[in-house]
């Protein structure tokens, strides 16, 4: 995010690098390794002006920068000599000044290294000679002076720059560098190489001949193969692992004609953007609405366990509130998901843009509908499914809304199937800072309790209809808001808590209840939370006295004294949400 803040970014390129994601390996132009490690940081020609900012230095795992063509001034960072794994650095082409950092050499595993085209000055480092292994330094076109160190690089371009090349040098420094491949000298021809000059010619004319039909032949086999297993390819599920499960249910679309109802996937028919994919409105030939999810990054072996986990997830749960998958779509390099297409949008759409399109706002009934299908499709998750499912990133944003305004649970893509007889599953931290738990985030470990904490939040978001990181700003509140929501529960004023367009129309004791059920399962520590099941009859009006009442004898980090304890809870997402949690995404 240093990055980002530090560069001038005119076409918005890095729109969706969000300080709120817990994981940067789905943002543009990053790569990451399968354990999660960011090792490619690729920006070439996006127009990008500003500075590289130092922070890049914590980037330790990179191998890979790529910031050519740009328009990025100020010097080099010296933090980049922190890099120990970097192998290619290109900065060519852009506008950076002052010396080229001596912190440089200290890259052992350095191979490629392009400079050229900039406004450095200063001498040439003497530390970029204790690299061995490099490939090509091209320092051409800058205004570098002073002598020239040995740097052993097959490739090595520095015209263009006052140095001083040393007697053989003439002024032209690129004159001390052989050329890589030259003619034998005259001396060296005998007088016979007339004589067999047609014999050359001619082997050489059959040599050129056999090559290019070989290339040919190599051309054609590989069309031939392409065009023969380039079908609709789908990852095999064994039938003996349960003879219920099938497939069979799912509409298996080609690519073409996918395309074609969403008009090339125009970005007239986006629905929206996730962390792995796109969403597109299209209509198919029938005349039927969906929504089609274009997964990106397909290939990498991210994309493809998403494909597989979305598939099978949604195929094994159906429900009135959960999202009904319609069908699929598989090339080799293409994952796409069929959906229902649903009217009313998301549930954040509806609480935040209801003013920018003109729609009524979501009134308090529907609120609490709305609360009450998200519970029953949590509960058919957690409960009712063999084996059971965990949402992993359930807010606002995930709950769709049908022509009814039923709630609707969707995206399952960071769903994590459990088996049974596991209380809890340890994976990458993924989600969204605000609606993370406190114990996934810091130890990677999701249960059930974590799906229940973030439906507490979900509550709040309701309520007040802002998001979970802005809660409480308006009253200039330190904090996230699970703090300020206990401050203002303590203090009888939870009407401060509705949003303003609801204009008072709401029901004061369901209002007292919902925020009692949001901080039941906001608790910090996740074996006070209830379950699901639990959730939905307090919801319903069944227990929440006896379990609330219960709840404040319990010693909690939040529940206890409000003007000491709940900074822990403050400050524990303060401090891991941004730096801990990026370092979390991996593997446990």
């Amino acid at each position: 995010m240093a990055i980002k803040s530090n560069l001038h970014d005119p076409y918005n390129v890095l729109e969706n690098w969000d300080s709120t994601s817990v994981d940067p390996c789905s943002w543009r132009m990053i790569t990451c390794t399968p354990d999660g490690y960011v090792y490619a940081l690729g920006l070439p020609s996006q127009s990008l002006s500003g500075t590289l900012s130092p922070m890049i230095g914590n980037l330790t795992n990179l191998q890979t920068v790529l910031l050519q063509n740009n328009a990025i001034s100020g010097s080099i960072p010296e933090t980049i000599g922190k890099l120990e794994k970097l192998q290619t650095l290109d900065l060519s082409s852009n506008k950076f000044s002052g010396e080229i950092p001596y912190s440089l050499g200290n890259l052992k595993n350095l191979n490629y290294l392009r400079l050229n085209n900039n406004s450095l000055a200063g001498s040439c480092p003497e530390s970029l000679s204790n690299i061995h292994g490099l490939t090509l330094v091209d320092l051409s076109y800058n205004n570098l002076s002073g002598s020239l160190p040995k740097i052993s690089a097959i490739t090595f371009q520095v015209t263009g720059n006052p140095l001083d090349c040393g007697p053989k040098g003439n002024g032209n420094c690129s004159a001390v560098f052989p050329e890589p491949l030259s003619l034998p000298p005259d001396g060296l021809r005998g007088q016979g190489d007339s004589g067999t000059k047609g014999h050359r010619v001619v082997v050489a004319f059959a040599a050129s001949f056999g090559s290019a039909f070989f290339v040919i032949l190599v051309i054609g086999l590989f069309v031939w193969w392409r065009r023969r297993h380039n079908q609709q390819v789908f990852f095999d599920i064994n039938e003996q692992y349960d003879p219920e499960v099938r497939l069979g249910h799912l509409k298996r679309y080609t690519f073409k004609e996918l395309r074609a109802a969403t008009d090339h996937f125009s970005s007239n028919n986006i629905l929206g953007r996730g962390g792995f994919g796109i969403v597109y409105k299209g209509s198919l030939n029938d005349g039927t609405v969906v929504a089609v999810k274009r997964l990106k990054d397909c290939r990498i072996s991210g994309g493809e366990i998403q494909f597989q986990t979305e598939v099978e997830t949604i195929s094994l749960a159906v429900h009135r509130n959960l999202l009904r998958l319609c069908g699929f779509c598989s090339t080799e390099n293409e994952r796409l998901l069929v959906y229902p297409y649903m009217p009313n949008g998301s549930v954040a759409s509806r609480l935040r843009d209801h003013n920018i399109h003109g729609r009524p706002a979501l009134d308090w009934a529907r609120r609490k509908r709305i609360a009450l299908g998200t519970a029953r499709g949590l509960v058919y998750l957690h409960e009712q499914c063999d084996p059971k499912i965990i949402h992993r990133d359930v807010k606002a944003a995930n709950i769709l809304l049908d022509e009814d305004f039923e709630a609707v649970v969707g995206d399952f893509g960071l769903a994590k199937l459990l088996d049974h007889r596991d209380s809890h599953v340890t994976t990458a931290v993924r989600g969204t800072v605000g609606h993370i738990a406190p114990e996934y985030l810091s130890t990677g470990q999701s249960s059930e309790k974590t799906d229940v904490f973030g439906f507490g939040i979900l509550l709040l978001e309701l309520i007040t209809g802002q998001k979970a990181l802005d809660f409480g700003r308006a009253a200039n509140q330190k904090g996230i808001m699970l703090d300020w929501v206990q401050k203002l529960h303590q203090e009888g004023k939870l009407n401060l808590l509705v949003e303003k367009d609801l204009k008072g129309n709401f029901d004061g004791i369901e209002l007292e209840e919902m925020v009692q059920v949001a901080l039941l399962c906001t608790q910090f520590n996740p074996t006070h939370r209830p379950k699901m099941s639990e959730v939905l009859r307090m919801l319903e009006g069944d227990g929440l006295a006896e379990k609330w009442e219960a709840s404040q004898k319990v010693e909690t980090p939040r529940f206890r004294s409000c003007e000491n304890l709940p900074q822990r809870y403050t400050n524990f997402i303060e401090e891991s949400s941004l730096v801990e949690a990026m370092e979390l995404s991996g593997p446990r």
